[in-house]
């Protein structure tokens, strides 16, 4: 048991013997001479135990100040410090870390002692004498997680979870309460047998594929600590964010997430009769929004080509487009029919599929790798083009949760969380 335990224990020991005392004394109408000396000795040896809980106190206070503290185990010396606890570890940004690995990398350079300290975690920065380089701090990766998660980013939207394997498998359900298979509910009559029903599951098995920005730095731009700072991550953060948003849309599945753009679980809508090219109709947007399920969630995603198709856009008198009451400044794309229209350069050209999407996220399933995303940085690769090389690295895997539209109840058109309208040309 540690001595600071050991000592509370005899504390709390003593104060519940004088407690009892006490309580003896006040049934008797007085204390004894015994009781009374018992006392004063349990009171002077309470007052030794706080005078050594005391000292312990101020030790941990000296330990937590020192700026290193030796710790002998089995034998073995190691040293732990407190720059440890510090998620830059020591460093001011990343520009100040890539400046310190640029010297280190070079044949008699100065080796920044932040960059390798005994007893670092497995995901801080460390010298590999490889190509590989160094890992950074892990307040570094958090700053570009940041940026790649910002306001248009499809993975802060969708049925996202988290895992530390590159593959996981996933169960799929595709039935409906009123279709032949899966979960059903019965009306019994009195004694009558109950009907079984189970549940219809095919397990899909999801590959989280590699991303990564491979950023090259030539000597004046690591000279100059802002404009690295800014293109390693707000720069990098946009570019993964991109990414990951033109694959969750239009992904083929090879090596990433297949799209919903991609997928057989996306509705076509035909275009009206006789519709003109290049345009967009009210019947358009009327008919998309029945045939997706949860439109109360839905977000309409447009390419701004298709924008001007949307303002005048009427039903009888009254218009299907409004701006937000705050205006157009804090909402440019304004509500279609009640919900948000969200311009996106994933999308198509006016005319062509893809142009005006229906979506509601939370019906596409994406699974992100832990700790994500990662980055290192060398100056081996390209030393001899006096350059320094930064890489992170995403993994991201994912697909719609159905694997066709499904059929309604009543009637014959298909519907879908992800709805499209067809080519008109």
């Amino acid at each position: 048991m540690a001595l600071r335990d050991k000592l509370i224990n005899e504390r709390v020991a003593l104060r519940n013997e004088a407690a009892g005392i006490v309580a003896a004394g006040e049934t008797a109408n007085g204390l004894s001479a015994d009781q009374e000396a018992r006392l004063d000795v349990i009171h002077a040896e309470i007052e030794r135990v706080d005078a050594s809980l005391a000292r312990i106190k101020r030790q941990d206070d000296l330990q937590r100040e020192a700026p290193a503290v030796q710790r002998v185990e089995t034998g073995v010396t190691a040293v732990r410090d407190r720059i440890e606890d510090d998620p830059m570890r020591g460093f001011n940004g990343v520009a100040e870390f890539a400046l310190a690995v640029r010297s280190a990398s070079r044949p008699g350079g100065q080796v920044d002692e932040r960059l390798h300290y005994m007893g670092a975690p497995t995901n801080f920065h460390r010298e590999t004498g490889s190509d590989e380089g160094y890992m950074v701090p892990p307040q570094m990766s958090e700053r570009i997680w940041e940026v790649a998660f910002e306001e248009d980013s499809l993975l802060a939207e969708v049925d996202n979870e988290p895992t530390s394997r590159n593959a996981v498998d996933k169960i799929r359900d595709d039935s409906t309460p009123w279709g032949a298979s899966g979960v059903k509910a019965y009306w019994r009559a009195e004694g009558a047998q109950m009907n079984a029903s189970k549940l219809e599951t095919e397990k899909d098995l999801v590959r989280l594929g590699e991303l990564y920005a491979f950023v090259l730095a030539t000597e004046e731009l690591r000279e100059d600590a802002p404009r690295l700072e800014d293109r390693l991550t707000r720069k990098s953060g946009q570019a993964i964010r991109w990414k990951s948003n033109q694959a969750i849309f239009e992904g083929d599945g090879v090596g990433k997430p297949l799209g919903w753009m991609k997928s057989a679980a996306l509705v076509t809508q035909a275009k009206e009769s006789a519709q003109a090219a290049a345009t967009i109709v009210a019947g358009n947007v009327a008919k998309m929004y029945s045939r997706v399920i949860d439109p109360a969630r839905a977000i309409w995603f447009v390419n701004q080509d298709a924008f001007p198709q949307l303002m005048t856009m009427t039903l009888g008198n009254q218009p299907i487009w409004t701006s937000p009451q705050s205006g157009l400044v804090n909402a440019p794309g304004g509500l279609l029919l009640g919900r948000p229209v969200r311009f996106a350069e994933h999308c198509e050209t006016l005319g062509t599929a893809g142009d005006i999407q229906l979506v509601s996220p939370l019906g596409y399933y994406a699974v992100t790798k832990r700790n994500n995303p990662t980055f290192a940085a060398s100056m081996h690769l390209f030393f001899d083009y006096n350059m320094e090389a930064y890489r992170w690295t995403f993994r991201l895997g994912g697909q719609p949760h159905l694997s066709a539209p499904i059929s309604p109840a009543k009637g014959s058109t298909t519907r879908s969380h992800f709805v499209t309208l067809a080519v008109r040309n």
